[in-house]
Order: structure tokens, then C-alpha cells, then sequence
């Protein structure tokens, strides 16, 4: 066996769990049972590899706990014992670390898009499907998901069980979508992919701004899809787009975990590294042929990236991409970022002009952000009344305590103006 620290343990893991599900599934079926099973495998070797070392052959060794488990559970269906007491009895023994068996796919072959698609069946809602990807595929255990979406374990786990379950209902094979089905598909996949990173990026509620390992397990998967498409120009796109969007990370929060706004960071902070390889991703998908909504918001993220300071940002170039996205992708945050471009380039009354064109949408009717741009604008026109109503009521509308916290500073600051 060989030593390895528990970080490094946690990252093989994540590796290995969609190859170890993928076999599991491809020998028996009962894609809920099995991936169960892959969770007591995982969870006894985070629990015995740091001290006991990793196994020479590691995906041999969880194929084995994993599928002694569920052998055990497809000959009963007793009550599932608790992951922590069974994790020692699930240790084999020296003679078991052996390579998996002939009818399996071979070692070298990836089951991760195979994976995804299944997790993303169309049968699920995007909440499920997302929960179900980091599990399945990530390799996150249900307390982890819970904590990253401040929610209950049990409400986790029911919402993992009940995905699980419509997939059996469904009936989904464990195979690759038919060709005609598969683009469809694919854009679900990208799209849980890219709620998996808003949600590390910018936390919806809580104390903390950002989870940063859910943004890091979704630039991973991301990553995992891209290989294995890399002629793609979404999924290029989309991997551009988190790179370049978190490269931004490290300058996004003062010690205290406050809110820094873009034009605020310290740019000297950002990952230069990410930067250059979301610039080069990008500039490759948009030579690809057919430009797609991941590939823009990239180029549009680039062009603030490589911006020197706030006051150096090219904002009619970042105007003319938005066009581009509205005709493509048209939606009601494409139109608030819009808006934002357009009181850049043309004045701050014409951002509200078409800040005004939302005003029925039900999409946003009480989303904050809609509130928190109107409020920039409206002080960008120097109406400061105004924009302090808007930043408190924006304030009223998040659940992020970050977010909060820096509307009400911003009122604050615009009534002491007064």
C-alpha cells in the first residue's frame, strides 16, 4: 500500500467514484443500490486509507467493498446499516485487492459522461439532478451536499432518494443517449454543471460568500467532459467560463468576509494562471463554427479579465457580446447584465430604460439582484434617494448575509451622503 495524505485520499476518491459506480452499474444494474453501495465503499476508504495507505490498485479495492455491499443488499433488503459502523467490516482482506472482473469495462475506460447523463435524466427537476450529479458522480457524501446548500441532511438525503427512485421508475439504461437525443441531454449536463459553480461562486444564502470546493468540484467534472469532449464548443465555453470567472476568487472577499465589488478587487490578486488558460479555452471554442451561450459569457468574462483596472474595461466590446447573447440565449439575467453594459457605454437613464422592460417579468419580480442593479444605475444618475430605497430593499430580498450586508452598507453610505 502506499501512504497518502487525507486531502490527497479525498481527491482519488472523487476520481474514482464515477469508474467505480460505472462498473458496478454496468455488471448488476440497480443503479440506486449500487450507488449506495459506492458511498460505503468511499466512505470506509476515506476512513482506513490515510492511516492504513492506498492499495496498490484502488479502484480494484472499492469495486470490491462496493460490491460485496450490494451483493449483500440485493440478497436482502434489510435495513441499510450505518455507514460508520459498517465501514471496518467492509475492509477485504489482502487477497482481494485484485483487478476487477474480465466482463467489466476495461480499467482505463471513463464512465463520468455516462454518469452525468443518467444523474441528469430528464425525468428529474434541476435541484435533484444537480444534488444527485455531486453524488454520484462527485463522490460527495449527503452531509456534504447538505452543508453546501444550507440545508437539512434528512431534506438531502430524501431529495437523493427520491432521485434515485424516478430514475429506476423511468427506466433509464446505463448507456449513452441515443444521437438524436444526446445534444439535448448535453445541454443539461453543462447546465447542472454551471449551477453546481454559481452556487460555490456566489452562495444563494448563509454566512459565507462562496463555497469554494463546490465551485472546484464543478471546474473538475467540468474538466472530466471536456477530455472527453473536446471538440465541443459548449463544453470548452463553459470550462472558459469557470476558469475566468473564478480566477476572480481570491480578490472577492476583505479578511472579514465582506463583499468586494468587481471595479473595487484588487486585480493583483486574481489567478493569472487561470486567466491565460479560460483566454486560451475560449479563443479556441469560438473558433469551433457554431457560437453557443457558454461561449459568449466566456468572451464576455475575458474582457473583463484582461482589463488592466475597472476604468481600462472595453465596454463596448462587452455591449456587443451581450447583443449577441440576447439574440441567442435570451433571458432575464442576460437582460440585467445588459443593462448594466448598455448605462456603461450609453448613460445610466438608457440601462434603466431597459432595466424598465423587466418589470413585469414574474422570472425576477423578487429576485434582489433586480432591485441591486436598479439601485447602481439610479446612483450612477445621481438620483440618491432613490438608489438608497432600491439597495434596502434589495438588502430585504437576499438571503446570502454577504450580499445583505453590503446593500445595507451601500444605503448607509448614500444616506450619511444626503
Amino acid at each position: 500500500m502506499n501512504g497518502v495524505s487525507t486531502a490527497g485520499v479525498e481527491d482519488l476518491l472523487r476520481e474514482q467514484a464515477p469508474q467505480v459506480l460505472g462498473a458496478l452499474v454496468r455488471r448488476y444494474g440497480h443503479f440506486d443500490a449500487a450507488e449506495d453501495a459506492v458511498q460505503d465503499a468511499l466512505l470506509a476508504a476515506a476512513v482506513q486509507w490515510p492511516d492504513a495507505g492506498v492499495p496498490d490498485n484502488p479502484r480494484a479495492w472499492l469495486i470490491t467493498v462496493a460490491s460485496r455491499r450490494l451483493t449483500d443488499q440485493l440478497r436482502s433488503e434489510s435495513a441499510r446499516r450505518r455507514r460508520e459502523e459498517s465501514a471496518a467490516a467492509l475492509t477485504p482482506s489482502a487477497d482481494q485487492f485484485t483487478a476487477p472482473p474480465a466482463d467489466e469495462a476495461p480499467a482505463d475506460s471513463d464512465d463520468t459522461l455516462t454518469l452525468l447523463f443518467m444523474c441528469c435524466h430528464p425525468s428529474l427537476s434541476a435541484p435533484s439532478q444537480v444534488a444527485l450529479t455531486l453524488r454520484a458522480v462527485g463522490g460527495l457524501t449527503t452531509t456534504q451536499i447538505a452543508r453546501a446548500f444550507m440545508v437539512p441532511e434528512a431534506t438531502m438525503g430524501q431529495r437523493i432518494s427520491r432521485a434515485k427512485q424516478s430514475i429506476k421508475t423511468a427506466g433509464a439504461r446505463f448507456d449513452l443517449p441515443p444521437e438524436e437525443d444526446r445534444a439535448d441531454r448535453l445541454r443539461t449536463v453543462l447546465h447542472v454543471l454551471y449551477l453546481i459553480f454559481n452556487e460555490g461562486y456566489t452562495a444563494t444564502s448563509g454566512a459565507d460568500l462562496q463555497h469554494v470546493e463546490l465551485a472546484a468540484e464543478a471546474i473538475r467534472l467540468t474538466r472530466q467532459v471536456h477530455r472527453l469532449l473536446p471538440d465541443d464548443g459548449e463544453v470548452t465555453g463553459l470550462l472558459a467560463l469557470m476558469l475566468l470567472t473564478d480566477a476572480r476568487r481570491p480578490a472577492r472577499t476583505r479578511p472579514d468576509g465582506s463583499l468586494v465589488p468587481l471595479a473595487e478587487q484588487d486585480r493583483g490578486l486574481w489567478s493569472a494562471k487561470a486567466v491565460d488558460e479560460g483566454v486560451a479555452l475560449v479563443t479556441a471554442a469560438l473558433q469551433t463554427g457554431d457560437v453557443g451561450p457558454y461561449q459568449v459569457q466566456a468572451a464576455i468574462a475575458a474582457v473583463h479579465d484582461e482589463a488592466p483596472t475597472a476604468d481600462d474595461t472595453d465596454w463596448p466590446q462587452i455591449l456587443a457580446l451581450y447583443e449577441v447573447l440576447e439574440r441567442i440565449a435570451p433571458n432575464p439575467m442576460v437582460t440585467l447584465n445588459h443593462a448594466v453594459a448598455v448605462a456603461m457605454v450609453h448613460g445610466p437613464r438608457a440601462g434603466l430604460d431597459l432595466l424598465a422592460t423587466l418589470a413585469d417579468d414574474t422570472r425576477l419580480a423578487e429576485h434582489h439582484r433586480l432591485e441591486a442593479v436598479r439601485a447602481h444605475l439610479l446612483e450612477m444618475a445621481g438620483d440618491t434617494s432613490a438608489a438608497r430605497d432600491a439597495y434596502r430593499l434589495a438588502a430585504q430580498r437576499t438571503t446570502s448575509l454577504p450580499e445583505q450586508r453590503y446593500l445595507e452598507g451601500k444605503a448607509a453610505r448614500l444616506t450619511s451622503a444626503e
